[in-house]
């Protein structure tokens, strides 16, 4: 398979601090490639230096085949780009948003028009298509801002943390929509925090952290990688959670984690499965769940980076990417003039 995204030993630096520190990337044509790290990995600057956005220091990068600094004009005109925040005008309606980036597109009117008819009716907001865009919730700007960076048709489309801030019935909105733009055709480039977001969409992950790749591969390769499984009990009356840990510190050797009344700890021997259920039965602990599973991307990102996904600082990269608050991601990524 071929790949669309290429990209070798990308270095960026904002001052002192090296946000990309030799970054390489192969991204297969029609799928979705997960960039997995916490706030300040680099996710964001890589983005952007493939989006024609930031130039990099050191290193090349190929989108469709073009070379994203000396042709920057042709690698425009194949990707689309949606941000962590919502790009669209408030004040215009939804229509008139997407009819708006048809016409800098250079599109007829009536082309335009019927386009963001079209992707209206796509992402369900036909119904909203006269309403400003600051009536609209949450989900349905996200919606209306993915369809933006579809209205050109995009080859590529990168996705910056796409779904921050969504609550979960539109995450998965958004998911199913990927998903059909990649049925399509569509080569996805995703960056996200969420390890969920990750395992649901990706083909293949690149975990960055400091501006380094330090993993890649498809999630159950991940998974493999880090080995072990890990036992969750839940007792069935929560004042025997001290217990529990106790129990579980003892048969695994290991710190247990309590979450939502469950007691989670690694497991490397499979033998820890039955010494925990005597050690439970000894202790007349009544359990309401008790479950052997292999290892999650939650896991996988712990185990590489000795922290979890969510645990990272601001990200470093907001600095060079202050224009996505204000809406200039995605006109300064929309394809140049061109002409049939």
């Amino acid at each position: 398979m071929s790949h669309t995204i290429m990209a070798e030993g990308l270095v960026r630096r904002f001052g002192a601090t090296t946000a990309l520190a030799g970054v390489d990337l192969a991204v297969r044509t029609g799928t979705v490639f997960g960039l997995l790290g916490p706030n300040g990995a680099g996710k964001t600057t890589a983005v952007r230096v493939l989006a024609t956005l930031l130039r990099p220091d050191e290193g090349t990068a190929r989108v469709g085949g073009f070379d994203v600094v000396r042709d920057a004009h042709r690698v425009r005109q194949l990707i689309g780009l949606t941000g962590q925040y919502a790009s669209v005008d408030e004040t215009l309606t939804g229509a008139e948003n997407l009819l708006l980036i048809g016409r800098l597109l250079d599109m007829s009117r009536a082309d335009a028009k019927a386009r963001a008819r079209e992707l209206l009716a796509d992402f369900h907001l036909s119904d909203a298509a006269d309403r400003p865009a600051k009536t609209y919730s949450g989900g349905m700007r996200r919606r209306l801002d993915l369809a933006a960076s579809l209205v050109g048709r995009p080859k590529v489309l990168f996705l910056d943390e796409p779904t921050t801030g969504l609550d979960p019935r539109s995450r998965n909105e958004l998911w199913g929509i990927v998903r059909e733009l990649v049925g399509g055709g569509v080569t996805v480039l995703l960056t996200t925090q969420y390890l969920e977001e990750a395992d649901q969409l990706a083909d293949e992950i690149a975990v960055v952290d400091h501006g380094r790749v330090i993993a890649q591969g498809t999630p159950e390769e991940l998974k493999t990688k880090t080995g072990g499984q890990a036992l969750t009990v839940r007792p069935a009356d929560p004042t025997d959670l001290p217990r529990v840990v106790s129990i579980m510190a003892e048969v695994t050797g290991a710190e247990p984690e309590v979450s939502q009344s469950a007691v989670t700890a690694p497991v490397n021997d499979e033998a820890v499965l039955p010494a925990a259920v005597r050690r439970l039965d000894e202790a007349r602990v009544r359990v309401a769940e008790l479950a052997l599973r292999g290892s999650t991307l939650d896991e996988v990102f712990l185990s590489l980076t000795g922290h979890r996904a969510e645990d990272g600082t601001d990200d470093q990269d907001s600095a060079a990417g202050a224009g996505r608050r204000d809406g200039t991601g995605l006109p300064s990524a929309r394809p140049e003039r061109t002409t049939a």
